[in-house]
């Protein structure tokens, strides 16, 4: 079937096994006019592999508007265009986003192909009880705005899932064991679909541990799924906060993040933070 002209669709790629891709991808790639590609090299191959040989553009993080100019000519003129990433869903901790606003503000057709993500595969053999999810993606690297989103999220009575890098990941399930607790539980999924694919399911201080014993362990593409706080959790987090407004009204915000890391044994970055937030100057 021919696809409507001046649509913009949102296709998702496998995250590593390439069988994953649906049947309704591949006849979308095929048929549209153009293929905005992350990299195009390695969407040239990909692609190859399934006998697409439909044009490609290049669009990622460092020409997205320029190429999203480029892009917006195409579809006003009436063709079709595919927006694809590296691995998984445009727009989810990947580029696309700012395409798909720009096409949506002009009135363009935007329609999404859904497939593979690393979010609900893990999800789905987590185990955890149906309920709420947040799904953060990549948290800050420097530990001080990294503690003070980590400190926010602790009350949360909500499955927590996070995207890391190879490189980080040591230094992210320390942050998650000290700000959330060690004994939380933990499901790290490692290079999901791939070759090397690891489901692991344990505590965050347990996962330090893991980490630590192979190193192995600490290579590929992680996503994490924390488990969300308990009632109780929650209503240490509320008390904290009456701690701190009642410290505010009477101190400076130094001394009543000093006071209340010496009263709570919480961090200084995570409250100081949280102060920040509470005295309306975060």
């Amino acid at each position: 079937m021919t696809q409507p002209a001046g649509t913009l669709f949102v296709v998702a790629t496998p995250i590593g096994h390439r069988e994953d891709i649906s049947a309704r991808a591949l006849n979308t790639l095929k048929e549209v006019d153009l293929i905005a590609a992350e990299d195009t090299r390695n969407s040239k191959a990909f692609l190859a592999h399934f006998g697409i040989r439909t044009p490609m553009t290049a669009l990622h993080e460092h020409n997205e508007r320029s190429a999203t100019t480029h892009v917006l000519e195409k579809l006003k003129s009436g063709a079709s265009v595919g927006l694809i990433t590296d691995a998984g869903t445009p727009g989810i901790s990947d580029p696309g986003a700012f395409l798909v606003d720009a096409a949506l503000a002009a009135g363009l057709r935007v329609v999404p192909v859904p497939g593979p993500s690393a979010v609900t595969a893990l999800l789905s053999v987590a185990g955890f009880a149906p309920g709420p999810v947040l799904f953060y993606g990549f948290l800050p690297a420097k530990g001080g705005p990294r503690e003070g989103i980590l400190e926010r999220l602790r009350p949360l009575q909500a499955t927590l899932v996070f995207y890391e890098a190879p490189h980080r990941i040591e230094a992210c399930m320390s942050a998650l064991a000290r700000a959330l607790g060690g004994e939380r539980r933990v499901v790290i999924g490692r290079e999901l679909t791939k070759l090397f694919e690891t489901v692991h399911r344990t505590t965050l201080d347990g996962a330090l541990e893991w980490l630590s014993s192979d190193p192995n362990h600490r290579r590929g593409e992680f996503v994490l799924a924390v488990e969300g706080a308990r009632e109780d959790e929650s209503a240490d987090a509320s008390s904290t906060d009456r701690l701190l407004l009642a410290l505010l009204e009477k101190l400076s915000l130094g001394d009543a993040v000093r006071v209340a890391v010496e009263a709570t044994g919480l961090g200084r970055n995570a409250l100081y933070e949280r102060a920040l937030q509470l005295s309306g100057r975060g």
